[in-house]
């Protein structure tokens, strides 16, 4: 099976990518995890990725795009793949189309986990750090025993300065300024798939689950 996993931050991806690969053995591919695997092998393309890392600036799409072609085409993504942060534009989604056509490949879904944006707000700016410890609590799903209390060091908690109301808000709107012209362009291929991330993350993954067992039958 091959897969696109998209989902604005706070809508549950990282759990359901790992749920997916635990289940059905894909590997999960994710923009970082191929910049550092390409820069750590010493790649050309990964000397010239890691160019542009070290000095701040985003790595051109067409370098992008060349370390993605080298990771599918190692034998481990055979079999399917789950990518996970490529694409982030139509011009790489195209890129990615033409990749696969050069491997007889195409993809079968783009699962886009959906969640209201009142709801992405109050999960991200409920996450709280201990000052001591660096232990992650949240005020809803893994709230402390006492408020602003650690309970491994008793240390202080404290909200970072990016998980405030304002900023989030910020976040999502560029994120979602970003995504939708891709959400369109998947929906016109015919390979999006939307998933309800409201739910119960356990749920969240049986509606997910249903939708790739089709692919086995």
């Amino acid at each position: 099976m091959n897969l696109v996993l998209m989902g604005l931050p706070g809508a549950g991806k990282g759990t359901q990518a790992d749920k997916i690969v635990d289940k059905y053995g894909v590997p999960h591919i994710s923009t970082g995890d191929m910049f550092r695997a390409a820069i750590n092998d010493g790649t050309a393309l990964g000397l010239q990725a890691k160019s542009f890392i070290d000095k701040g600036e985003l790595v051109p799409d067409e370098v992008t795009i060349g370390i993605v072609r080298e990771r599918l085409m190692k034998d481990d993504c055979q079999g399917g793949f789950l990518l996970d942060g490529f694409p982030r534009t139509v011009a790489q989604a195209e890129a990615l189309e033409q990749i696969l056509t050069d491997m007889n490949k195409q993809l079968d879904y783009v699962i886009h986990i959906q969640v209201d944006q009142e709801i992405l707000i109050e999960r991200l700016t409920g996450r709280r750090i201990c000052k001591s410890c660096g232990a992650a609590y949240h005020l809803i799903f893994n709230p402390p025993s006492q408020p602003d209390v650690c309970d491994r060091c008793g240390g202080e908690l404290y909200q970072r300065p990016d998980d405030n109301a304002e900023t989030v808000q910020n976040r999502l709107q560029v994120n979602v300024k970003q995504t939708q012209p891709l959400l369109d362009f998947y929906q016109e291929k015919g390979y999006l798939r939307n998933i309800n991330g409201q739910q119960d993350i356990n749920q969240v993954f049986v509606d997910v689950d249903k939708l790739l067992g089709d692919l086995q039958e």
